[in-house]
């Protein structure tokens, strides 16, 4: 036998879609315009400066999409409410738990396609422009080594762009080591290459062992990728969910740490689970007695103070993973948790009619 959703519930759902829809149709043209005025100077082209906010507004979606989901909920209630509909509903006999079951469906199918297919699709179009902001520097710059049996070599950057298949390192600086860590070349360029054939560049100065500058064209074939570099110094958000357990397995092989990572990793698993947690608050913050006179502004003003409040906390357990103070698993799942138990203690004491 084939389950078929009710009238009731496609109906919930619809206007939990639409509150959901309108709310970020408002945020995200707000952002994009923003966006495209301040990307517009340094764009060739309109068209250019448009790709490049896009591009930023799909990193911006995980901030902004709980609180549109919270937002969107309060007002597909508020309509409701308005349109005396939730008296109807409530008068079939349904309790607000059930009421609220389409929206939590809907919140749940949202987190689970911005998990399975917003962030791989960002990731993707974020990687074709790598710039230092998506890269983890230290003290502002980069550091490569790469340690074989021929010797050690040793570079600093400034700063890192990708083109192509190829990194480009501005201010560059090389040291190459034997294996008795003696000093055996320095080299300095304004653009240092990385490909898969190793370092380069085409006019660089070159000290040899004696301290004597020369200026060339100078190269050296490593072990060191552009992918491996990537690997290495990307930001957590900057991999693919899909991407992810194989990326942390990886780095943990190197002995490199991964907290951050695991992160990102169960905070884009669980984000399904914040979809609802936020769907449910904004289910606790639309329950009312009132049928007249309902100030609907007052409980979007305590709405939005609250979802900041819940924002903090959630963005305080992240941090607290990422510090090793909590298990990664555990100051992910703890938030929503929290805030479902709480919101389920306010709409329990709410009558169904």
């Amino acid at each position: 036998m084939r389950l078929k959703p009710t009238i009731l519930t496609r109906f919930l759902m619809r206007r939990f879609f639409y509150g959901v829809g309108l709310v970020l149709l408002v945020v995200c043209g707000i952002i994009m315009a923003v966006t495209f005025v301040e990307r517009l100077p340094s764009n060739p082209t309109a068209m250019a400066a448009f790709v490049d906010s896009w591009r930023r507004l799909l990193e911006y979606v995980p901030m902004f999409l709980p609180m549109a989901i919270f937002m969107g909920t309060l007002f597909a209630f508020y309509n409701l409410t308005k349109s005396s509909e939730n008296i109807i509903i409530a008068g079939a006999g349904l309790s607000p738990f059930q009421i609220a079951r389409p929206s939590l469906i809907g919140a749940l199918l949202i987190g689970i396609f911005a998990t399975t297919v917003i962030n791989p699709y960002s990731v993707k179009l974020n990687s074709e422009n790598i710039t230092p902001d998506h890269l983890m520097l230290i003290d502002d710059e980069m550091w490569l080594r790469e340690s074989s049996d021929d010797g050690f070599i040793t570079m600093n950057a400034k700063s890192m762009t990708k083109s192509g298949e190829t990194l480009l390192f501005d201010d560059a600086t090389i040291y190459i080591q034997d294996t008795t860590f003696k000093l055996t070349e320095r080299i300095q360029a304004k653009t240092m290459k990385l490909s898969d054939a190793g370092f380069s560049a085409t006019n660089a100065t070159v000290w040899d062992d004696l301290g004597v500058p020369t200026k060339k064209s100078w190269k050296i074939k490593t072990l060191l990728t552009p992918q491996t570099v990537l690997d290495r110094y990307l930001q957590p958000d900057q991999i693919s969910f899909w991407e992810l357990p194989h990326f942390i397995k990886k780095m943990q092989a190197i002995g490199v740490s991964v907290r951050g990572h695991q992160v990102q990793f169960w905070t884009l698993l669980f984000l399904p689970l914040t979809m609802i947690s936020m769907a449910t608050l904004g289910v606790a913050f639309s329950q009312t007695r009132q049928r007249r006179n309902y100030s609907f502004g007052i409980k979007f003003g305590l709405g939005i103070l609250t979802c900041f409040a819940v924002y903090f906390l959630i963005n305080m357990f992240n941090a607290l993973g990422a510090t090793g103070v909590f298990p990664p698993l555990l100051a992910i799942i703890a938030p929503p948790l929290i805030i479902i138990a709480a919101s389920g203690v306010v709409i329990t004491s709410f009558d169904t009619i």
